[in-house]
């Protein structure tokens, strides 16, 4: 038999397209030339996916600005002053706050992915950003002449249109980036904001048919920056019943950081439905230490004996660098453990089969 396997998103940027951002910022280089560097990025991060044989590549969010704000870049009714995300080393990032409507997504993702597409002749997934990310840019105090219940109208509607052009592009599957959902059981204990993103989230997901939903996925890990996390220590069992209840095809789930990867899942096999397929985290982008094939191998085997092997596939746990200046991570070291992911699945594979 063969297992899929799959990338989660981001690659870590190279030094010059670091620093290329960093004159843009500054207004030392301009748009045309900071995308000459994103196109120079972007082909080697497609040669490198190749290398490692990866049967489904991405284009490793080379131009987004981070996984969460790429459909921000350029809108102007904008103030820095949103929601804090604070990280287990201390460090944080900040989401910016609405000022006014109508919302509208500056970029959508499909832009990203037509330029991998033209690189590779691999299937391409593409990633997006959950629709209960961005709720969280509507400020608490609401906005006048804009209220909150017309905000998330034109929230769900963008986050559709995000989803729906990757697909019509062609995309071979579409990931939607959930992290927040184990970050908001820190943030309310008692499950509300969870099953609200996940009401929010399935709100976008209803407007799909069955076949489409069974080409979208959704993405959860405690997040992942600068080598540090948001909510490792949110028990999972609070957030993976909930999970399931997305309507979506695919579920990408960290588990290779987890401390209790069987105990995780054994709640994943009471949770998975009968029309979803779990994707497994077999490789740690926080851990500069790079997974043998066996280790890789070795997790597979082990989730095969709660998840039947036709229903298994494996990934990353997380992105390798979810933020364009996060260089916690080299390139170097991620495509070595994607291409540890590669292997190591084809060995549970033929184990299995």
């Amino acid at each position: 038999m063969t297992l899929p396997t799959e990338p989660i998103g981001s690659i870590p940027r190279p030094d010059y397209l670091v620093a290329g951002l960093g004159d843009f910022a500054e207004g030392r280089i301009d748009a045309a030339a900071l995308a000459e560097l994103e196109s120079r990025a972007l082909a080697d991060t497609i040669s490198r996916f190749e290398e490692t044989g990866s049967p489904v590549v991405t284009d490793g969010e080379q131009g987004k600005p981070s996984f969460a704000t790429y459909p921000l870049a350029g809108l102007t009714a904008l103030a820095p002053d949103g929601v804090v995300i604070p990280f287990a080393d201390g460090h944080t990032r900040q989401l910016p706050r609405l000022t006014a409507g109508p919302f509208r997504y500056a970029t959508h993702a499909d832009e990203y992915l037509t330029r991998a597409k033209a690189l590779t002749g691999k299937p391409v997934k593409q990633a997006v950003i959950a629709a209960s990310a961005l709720s969280l840019i509507y400020p608490a105090d609401g906005i006048e002449g804009y209220s909150q219940e017309q905000f998330v109208a034109d929230l769900v509607n963008e986050a559709e249109a995000d989803i729906r052009r990757s697909l019509e592009a062609g995309a071979d599957s579409v990931q939607i980036d959930f992290t927040e959902g184990r970050l908001s059981l820190k943030l309310d204990p008692s499950g509300g904001l969870l099953r609200q993103f996940v009401e929010l989230n399935n709100a976008v997901l209803d407007r799909f048919t069955a076949e489409e939903r069974a080409k979208i996925g959704v993405h959860t890990c405690p997040g992942g920056d600068q080598d540090s996390v948001h909510s490792l220590d949110v028990d999972y069992a609070g957030l993976l019943p909930a999970l399931f209840d997305l309507k979506a095809g695919r579920f990408f789930v960290q588990l290779a950081s987890e401390a209790d990867p069987e105990r995780a899942l054994g709640v994943i096999a009471e949770n998975l439905k009968a029309d979803q397929r779990l994707f497994i985290g077999v490789t740690d982008p926080i851990d500069p230490r790079v997974e043998t094939a066996e280790e890789v191998r070795d997790r597979v085997l082990t989730a095969a004996k709660f998840i039947a092997p036709d229903r298994l596939g494996t990934c990353d746990d997380c992105g390798f660098s979810p933020f364009a200046d996060d260089t916690s991570t080299s390139r170097d070291i991620a495509f070595a453990k994607i291409t540890a992911r590669v292997e190591g699945t084809k060995l549970a594979a033929e184990k299995l089969g």
